[in-house]
């Protein structure tokens, strides 16, 4: 349903770009209406623009499908600033030529306010698309403070930190995880938090699986690193972002668990531990795509059953809903991801609706909820408005 609706509304988007730059170059020269610039211009267009789809049928696991991937996912986010752009200024026209009436109906059909026009766009579009390549790249590092009013045997407090969303595959690679275990260990965490969609539905993008777990194996925390599912962690083809199989029944790549045990990271699948005899960590699988038999998980009540509530209890989880109810089951400190906080603006207007903590710190009942950024891409690669980010925490416990 989405491919049947998206589909026709991705190609009219285009269709309608190339009308508009056509014919706003007209207005600046006649030459740019000769066939002999159009029909060249058309087809270098058309490459860029169904370059996703071009990627999505070419063989797995090839570097020509890598740089068609990271082509059509560039492609993406210049193509949503574009329709953005042209948004702002058809109002701005219809405001100034047609409301306030300061300025001639004509005025943009003109040769040098056309092209005045034509580069300021330009401009615009090319600036906020490299800035959101080059911050997508830039891992940063967000503090945040919060109190158990639980004790622990010779501790006063815990460095917790948290990362969710490393969407590995064909745009994240081991350049960007291997910035990511850096600044992780630079926070001298206690325990490290991986709160879901580790890889990007397809385990055949991995360029390189051996160096991505070498890499994850050198997360150095005191207690270790624990991980749970997130709704990308499927076996599910994927195109510009979106998901879609026929399949009847949605699995997690088995590779993977070999993957997790090189990496050294301890996956939760509805699981609960004790770490230590001092803390508890429990791993909560998605609710999307919960890839289990016959989709049925745990509810936050029968996660916990059975834990000593007088031990803090941690919840890694990657969609950040029930909050209600994962607080009512006993946990205090409860660690999301999955929002990318919009990843490109205006897009975390949209989760900051949808979502009752979209990004940050948010207190429910007794329990502490922290939602990660993330530190990979859904879709572009490309980050506006919103940071690539590890969340490192520093949880204060009650005096002995």
């Amino acid at each position: 349903m989405i491919a049947v609706f998206l589909a026709p509304a991705y190609l009219g988007a285009c269709t309608y770009v190339l009308i508009r730059l056509f014919r706003s170059l007209g207005y600046c020269n006649n030459k740019f209406k000769s066939l002999f610039f159009r029909i060249p211009v058309t087809l270098i267009y058309a490459f860029f623009a169904f370059s996703p789809l071009i990627a999505f049928f070419l063989p797995k696991a090839t570097q020509i499908r890598r740089v068609m991937q990271l082509i059509g996912s560039y492609w993406f986010g210049v193509m949503l600033y574009t329709l953005l752009i042209i948004a702002i200024s058809q109002l701005v026209s219809v405001l100034l030529r047609r409301v306030f009436k300061v300025l001639p109906r004509d005025f943009f059909r003109k040769k040098t306010a056309n092209f005045v026009c034509l580069l300021l766009s330009f401009t615009i579009i090319a600036s906020v698309s490299v800035y959101g390549a080059v911050n997508a790249r830039n891992i940063k590092v967000n503090n945040y403070s919060v109190s158990v009013n639980k004790q622990v045997e010779g501790i006063d407090s815990l460095n917790v930190v948290l990362i969710a969303d490393l969407h590995m595959g064909y745009s994240i690679g081991v350049d960007h995880i291997k910035q990511m275990v850096e600044k992780v260990n630079e926070q001298k965490p206690d325990l490290v938090c991986i709160a879901g969609d580790i890889y990007d539905n397809d385990f055949d993008a991995f360029e390189n699986p051996d160096a991505l777990s070498e890499e994850l194996s050198k997360l150095s925390s005191t207690y270790g690193t624990y991980a749970c599912w997130g709704n990308h962690d499927v076996n599910q083809k994927i195109l510009g972002g979106f998901t879609f199989d026929n399949e009847p029944i949605i699995e997690h790549d088995s590779r993977m668990n070999d993957f997790l045990k090189k990496a050294e990271i301890n996956l939760l699948a509805d699981e609960t531990v004790l770490i230590d005899d001092k803390f508890y960590v429990s791993g909560r699988v998605d609710g999307e795509k919960p890839a289990t038999e016959n989709n049925i998980r745990k509810t936050p009540e029968e996660l916990l059953d059975g834990t000593d509530k007088s031990k803090p209890v941690f919840m890694i989880y990657h969609e950040p809903d029930e909050l209600a109810e994962i607080s009512e089951a006993g946990t205090d400190l409860l660690l999301c991801g999955h929002t990318h906080d919009g990843q490109i603006f205006p897009a975390n207007i949209i989760t900051a609706l949808k979502w009752e903590n979209s990004c940050g710190y948010l207190k429910k009942g007794d329990m502490h909820n922290i939602v990660t950024s993330g530190l990979g891409v859904w879709g572009p690669f490309m980050r506006v408005g919103t940071d690539a980010e590890i969340c490192s925490i520093k949880v204060k416990l009650k005096p002995n």
